[in-house]
């Protein structure tokens, strides 16, 4: 079986049920966290498209771990990749108000969202259009060589360190 060209695994009820879940959930990280790293820092709209990433990043992780028990051999690289993204987020999260700096709140959300665009592409970029002509090394850099010049230019922005 395979959902807009992407082929989903055969294993069982469970994994269906859990990726029903994934998906949705990740396509919420995808955007909240853009949403809030595009609005104005502090303000309504960022704490609250933060939190909504955080919580959604915890659902993809707990699906993702569910997913990861069931087929070990093909999905632990993601898995470890879910713990890079879960515990930056959480990190970053828990630095929200920028008690250490606003470089480590940032550093931490932006990686995190770079580790989950990482996971994305890794698994399914192989049967995205264009992405598919891509060597595998890509889905594995990308997400980082775009991300990491937009989270120092971030940090460059919010001036020196605190």
């Amino acid at each position: 079986m395979d959902i807009l060209g992407i082929p989903i695994p055969d294993a069982g009820p469970v994994f269906l049920a859990a990726l029903a879940v994934h998906i949705p959930a990740g396509l919420t990280c995808v955007i909240s966290g853009a949403v809030a790293a595009l609005t104005r820092k502090g303000g309504a709209a960022h704490r609250r498209f933060g939190r909504v990433y955080v919580w959604g990043l915890a659902v993809v992780f707990g699906t993702m771990t569910v997913m990861s028990a069931i087929r070990w051999r093909e999905n632990a690289h993601l898995f470890f990749i879910g713990v890079v993204a879960l515990a930056a987020g959480c990190a970053g999260y828990l630095d929200r108000r920028g008690r250490l700096s606003d470089r480590v709140h940032i550093t931490c959300m932006g990686v995190s969202y770079v580790a989950l665009l990482t996971a994305f592409y890794v698994d399914n970029g192989p049967h995205l259009p264009v992405w598919d002509r891509l060597p595998t090394w890509a889905f594995w850099l990308l997400p980082s060589l775009l991300g990491l010049p937009v989270i120092f230019r971030a940090i460059r922005a919010r001036g020196p360190a605190s």
